[in-house]
Protein backbone atom coordinates (compact mmCIF):
# COMPACT_ATOMS: atom_id res chain seq x y z
CA UNK A 1 0.00 0.00 0.00
CA UNK A 2 1.43 3.40 -0.94
CA UNK A 3 2.20 5.72 1.95
CA UNK A 4 2.51 9.48 1.61
CA UNK A 5 5.14 11.40 3.49
CA UNK A 6 8.58 12.93 3.56
CA UNK A 7 11.61 11.84 5.57
CA UNK A 8 11.23 13.14 9.09
CA UNK A 9 7.88 14.83 8.54
CA UNK A 10 4.91 14.55 10.85
CA UNK A 11 1.16 14.55 10.38
CA UNK A 12 1.07 17.17 13.13
CA UNK A 13 2.38 19.88 10.78
CA UNK A 14 1.67 18.46 7.32
CA UNK A 15 -1.18 20.08 5.39
CA UNK A 16 -3.04 17.75 3.04
CA UNK A 17 -5.26 18.88 0.18
CA UNK A 18 -7.56 16.04 -0.96
CA UNK A 19 -9.42 16.67 -4.23
CA UNK A 20 -12.61 14.84 -5.17
CA UNK A 21 -13.88 13.37 -8.46
CA UNK A 22 -13.22 15.69 -11.43
CA UNK A 23 -14.84 13.73 -14.30
CA UNK A 24 -13.53 15.79 -17.18
CA UNK A 25 -14.36 19.19 -15.67
CA UNK A 26 -11.03 20.85 -16.37
CA UNK A 27 -12.66 24.25 -15.95
CA UNK A 28 -13.53 23.46 -12.34
CA UNK A 29 -10.14 21.87 -11.68
CA UNK A 30 -8.24 24.99 -12.75
CA UNK A 31 -10.47 27.21 -10.62
CA UNK A 32 -10.15 24.96 -7.57
CA UNK A 33 -6.40 24.73 -7.98
CA UNK A 34 -6.15 28.52 -7.99
CA UNK A 35 -7.98 28.45 -4.65
CA UNK A 36 -5.41 25.96 -3.37
CA UNK A 37 -2.56 28.19 -4.55
CA UNK A 38 -4.09 31.21 -2.80
CA UNK A 39 -4.56 29.17 0.37
CA UNK A 40 -0.89 28.19 0.32
CA UNK A 41 0.19 31.79 -0.23
CA UNK A 42 -2.05 33.25 2.47
CA UNK A 43 -1.13 30.65 5.08
CA UNK A 44 2.06 28.79 4.14
CA UNK A 45 2.35 25.38 5.84
CA UNK A 46 5.61 23.78 6.93
CA UNK A 47 5.04 20.90 4.50
CA UNK A 48 2.11 20.15 2.22
CA UNK A 49 0.80 17.36 0.04
CA UNK A 50 -2.02 17.06 -2.49
CA UNK A 51 -3.98 13.85 -3.03
CA UNK A 52 -6.33 13.36 -5.98
CA UNK A 53 -8.95 10.70 -5.26
CA UNK A 54 -9.50 9.40 -8.81
CA UNK A 55 -12.16 9.60 -11.53
CA UNK A 56 -10.37 12.28 -13.51
CA UNK A 57 -12.09 11.26 -16.74
CA UNK A 58 -15.45 10.41 -18.38
CA UNK A 59 -18.81 12.18 -18.60
CA UNK A 60 -17.35 15.69 -18.65
CA UNK A 61 -16.04 17.28 -21.87
CA UNK A 62 -12.35 17.79 -21.04
CA UNK A 63 -10.88 14.48 -19.91
CA UNK A 64 -7.83 14.87 -22.13
CA UNK A 65 -7.08 18.29 -20.65
CA UNK A 66 -7.42 16.95 -17.11
CA UNK A 67 -5.00 14.09 -17.74
CA UNK A 68 -2.53 16.34 -19.54
CA UNK A 69 -2.57 18.74 -16.61
CA UNK A 70 -2.03 15.96 -14.08
CA UNK A 71 0.85 14.58 -16.14
CA UNK A 72 2.58 17.86 -16.94
CA UNK A 73 1.90 20.37 -14.16
CA UNK A 74 4.09 20.95 -11.13
CA UNK A 75 2.29 20.44 -7.81
CA UNK A 76 1.82 23.67 -5.89
CA UNK A 77 2.30 21.75 -2.65
CA UNK A 78 5.62 20.19 -3.62
CA UNK A 79 4.23 16.66 -3.82
CA UNK A 80 1.23 15.10 -5.54
CA UNK A 81 -0.26 11.62 -5.10
CA UNK A 82 -2.90 10.46 -7.59
CA UNK A 83 -5.22 7.54 -6.85
CA UNK A 84 -6.99 5.14 -9.18
CA UNK A 85 -10.73 5.54 -9.70
CA UNK A 86 -13.12 3.04 -11.22
CA UNK A 87 -13.31 5.11 -14.41
CA UNK A 88 -9.54 4.96 -14.91
CA UNK A 89 -9.74 1.20 -14.34
CA UNK A 90 -12.50 0.90 -16.97
CA UNK A 91 -10.45 2.90 -19.48
CA UNK A 92 -7.36 0.76 -18.93
CA UNK A 93 -9.49 -2.36 -19.36
CA UNK A 94 -10.90 -1.02 -22.64
CA UNK A 95 -7.40 -0.26 -23.90
CA UNK A 96 -6.29 -3.80 -23.08
CA UNK A 97 -9.38 -5.77 -24.11
CA UNK A 98 -11.91 -4.83 -26.83
CA UNK A 99 -14.61 -6.75 -24.94
CA UNK A 100 -14.48 -4.09 -22.22
CA UNK A 101 -15.09 -1.17 -24.58
CA UNK A 102 -18.90 -1.19 -24.45
CA UNK A 103 -18.97 -1.04 -20.65
CA UNK A 104 -16.61 1.93 -20.59
CA UNK A 105 -18.46 3.81 -23.35
CA UNK A 106 -21.82 3.37 -21.62
CA UNK A 107 -20.41 4.88 -18.42
CA UNK A 108 -19.08 8.14 -19.79
CA UNK A 109 -16.25 6.91 -21.97
CA UNK A 110 -17.87 8.35 -25.09
CA UNK A 111 -17.16 11.88 -23.84
CA UNK A 112 -13.55 10.92 -23.21
CA UNK A 113 -13.23 9.58 -26.76
CA UNK A 114 -14.50 12.91 -28.09
CA UNK A 115 -11.98 14.84 -25.99
CA UNK A 116 -9.22 12.96 -27.86
CA UNK A 117 -10.82 13.74 -31.22
CA UNK A 118 -12.25 10.24 -31.74
CA UNK A 119 -16.00 9.99 -32.55
CA UNK A 120 -17.68 7.30 -30.42
CA UNK A 121 -19.85 4.55 -31.96
CA UNK A 122 -23.21 5.92 -33.06
CA UNK A 123 -25.28 3.23 -31.35
CA UNK A 124 -24.92 0.53 -28.67
CA UNK A 125 -25.14 -2.04 -31.46
CA UNK A 126 -21.82 -0.70 -32.77
CA UNK A 127 -20.18 -0.69 -29.36
CA UNK A 128 -17.79 -3.45 -30.34
CA UNK A 129 -16.17 -0.32 -31.72
CA UNK A 130 -13.06 -2.02 -32.98
CA UNK A 131 -12.15 0.88 -35.28
CA UNK A 132 -12.94 3.48 -32.64
CA UNK A 133 -10.83 1.59 -30.13
CA UNK A 134 -7.93 1.41 -32.59
CA UNK A 135 -8.27 5.13 -33.31
CA UNK A 136 -8.32 5.90 -29.60
CA UNK A 137 -5.25 3.78 -28.91
CA UNK A 138 -3.46 5.74 -31.64
CA UNK A 139 -4.66 9.08 -30.23
CA UNK A 140 -4.01 8.28 -26.55
CA UNK A 141 -0.57 9.60 -25.56
CA UNK A 142 1.86 7.14 -24.05
CA UNK A 143 2.40 9.57 -21.17
CA UNK A 144 -1.31 9.45 -20.33
CA UNK A 145 -1.41 5.66 -20.31
CA UNK A 146 1.78 5.50 -18.23
CA UNK A 147 0.19 7.91 -15.77
CA UNK A 148 -2.95 5.78 -15.43
CA UNK A 149 -0.91 2.62 -14.95
CA UNK A 150 1.11 4.32 -12.18
CA UNK A 151 -1.90 5.28 -10.05
CA UNK A 152 -2.02 4.12 -6.44
CA UNK A 153 -5.05 2.34 -5.01
CA UNK A 154 -4.84 3.99 -1.58
CA UNK A 155 -2.64 6.17 0.60
CA UNK A 156 -2.38 6.27 4.39
CA UNK A 157 -1.28 9.38 6.23
CA UNK A 158 -1.66 10.21 9.91
CA UNK A 159 -5.18 9.43 11.06
CA UNK A 160 -6.51 9.20 7.49
CA UNK A 161 -6.83 6.59 4.77
CA UNK A 162 -7.35 8.07 1.30
CA UNK A 163 -9.05 5.96 -1.36
CA UNK A 164 -11.38 6.41 -4.31
CA UNK A 165 -14.50 4.47 -3.29
CA UNK A 166 -14.10 3.15 0.24
CA UNK A 167 -13.18 -0.02 2.10
CA UNK A 168 -14.76 -3.29 3.11
CA UNK A 169 -15.79 -3.07 6.79
CA UNK A 170 -15.04 -6.78 7.18
CA UNK A 171 -11.34 -6.48 6.31
CA UNK A 172 -8.45 -4.57 7.90
CA UNK A 173 -7.09 -1.62 5.95
CA UNK A 174 -3.86 -3.43 5.14
CA UNK A 175 -5.76 -6.35 3.57
CA UNK A 176 -8.39 -4.74 1.35
CA UNK A 177 -9.61 -6.16 -1.95
CA UNK A 178 -8.24 -4.03 -4.79
CA UNK A 179 -11.62 -3.86 -6.53
CA UNK A 180 -13.40 -2.74 -3.36
CA UNK A 181 -11.05 0.24 -3.11
CA UNK A 182 -12.33 1.62 -6.42
CA UNK A 183 -15.88 0.22 -6.62
CA UNK A 184 -17.45 -0.36 -3.20
CA UNK A 185 -20.55 1.41 -1.97
CA UNK A 186 -22.39 -0.86 0.45
CA UNK A 187 -21.83 -2.05 3.09
CA UNK A 188 -19.16 0.66 3.42
CA UNK A 189 -21.41 3.72 3.17
CA UNK A 190 -23.84 2.61 5.87
CA UNK A 191 -21.18 1.15 8.18
CA UNK A 192 -20.55 2.78 11.55
CA UNK A 193 -17.47 0.66 12.16
CA UNK A 194 -14.19 2.13 13.33
CA UNK A 195 -11.91 1.41 10.36
CA UNK A 196 -8.76 2.28 12.31
CA UNK A 197 -8.37 5.50 10.34
CA UNK A 198 -10.87 7.99 8.96
CA UNK A 199 -11.50 7.05 5.33
CA UNK A 200 -11.44 10.00 2.91
CA UNK A 201 -13.13 9.01 -0.35
CA UNK A 202 -15.20 9.99 -3.36
CA UNK A 203 -17.03 7.78 -5.91
CA UNK A 204 -20.56 8.27 -4.57
CA UNK A 205 -21.80 11.78 -5.45
CA UNK A 206 -23.34 13.84 -2.67
CA UNK A 207 -24.72 17.37 -2.68
CA UNK A 208 -22.17 18.56 -0.11
CA UNK A 209 -19.23 16.95 1.74
CA UNK A 210 -20.48 14.14 3.95
CA UNK A 211 -18.43 14.23 7.16
CA UNK A 212 -18.92 11.33 9.56
CA UNK A 213 -16.89 9.94 12.48
CA UNK A 214 -15.42 7.12 10.37
CA UNK A 215 -15.42 8.52 6.82
CA UNK A 216 -15.54 11.72 4.75
CA UNK A 217 -17.03 11.76 1.25
CA UNK A 218 -15.88 14.69 -0.92
CA UNK A 219 -17.34 13.67 -4.29
CA UNK A 220 -19.76 16.56 -4.79
CA UNK A 221 -20.73 15.45 -8.30
CA UNK A 222 -18.70 18.00 -10.28
CA UNK A 223 -19.98 16.87 -13.67
CA UNK A 224 -23.62 16.95 -12.49
CA UNK A 225 -23.68 19.84 -9.99
CA UNK A 226 -20.78 22.01 -11.11
CA UNK A 227 -19.29 21.72 -7.62
CA UNK A 228 -15.73 20.43 -7.12
CA UNK A 229 -14.45 20.03 -3.58
CA UNK A 230 -11.11 19.92 -1.80
CA UNK A 231 -10.77 18.78 1.81
CA UNK A 232 -7.95 20.50 3.70
CA UNK A 233 -6.49 18.60 6.66
CA UNK A 234 -3.86 20.01 9.01
CA UNK A 235 -3.23 18.39 12.36
CA UNK A 236 -6.62 18.13 14.04
CA UNK A 237 -8.09 20.92 11.90
CA UNK A 238 -10.35 20.34 8.90
CA UNK A 239 -11.86 22.72 6.34
CA UNK A 240 -13.25 22.68 2.81
CA UNK A 241 -12.40 24.58 -0.37
CA UNK A 242 -14.84 24.36 -3.26
CA UNK A 243 -15.80 25.94 -6.56
CA UNK A 244 -19.28 26.06 -8.02
CA UNK A 245 -20.67 26.20 -11.53
CA UNK A 246 -24.21 26.33 -12.86
CA UNK A 247 -25.27 22.82 -13.83
CA UNK A 248 -28.68 21.18 -13.43
CA UNK A 249 -28.25 17.68 -11.95
CA UNK A 250 -29.96 14.82 -13.78
CA UNK A 251 -33.16 13.40 -12.27
CA UNK A 252 -32.77 10.74 -9.61
CA UNK A 253 -30.22 10.20 -6.89
CA UNK A 254 -26.70 11.45 -7.52
CA UNK A 255 -25.41 8.36 -5.74
CA UNK A 256 -26.89 6.06 -8.37
CA UNK A 257 -24.18 6.99 -10.89
CA UNK A 258 -20.98 5.00 -11.14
Amino acid sequence: MARAGFPGDSAAYMRVYAIGDIHGRFDLLTRLYESIRRDLEESPPVVSLEIFLGDYIDRGPQSREVLEWLVASEPATGRRVCLMGNHEAMLLAALSDARCLADWLSNGGAQTLRSYGVPPPTSPAQSNGFQERADFIDAFPTAHRDFLESLHRAVEFGDYFFVHAGVSPSRPLHDQNRDDLIWIREPFLSSRADFGRIVVHGHTPVARPDIRPNRINIDTGAVFTGRLTCLVLEGAAMRVLSVDGSVTPPPGSLGSWI
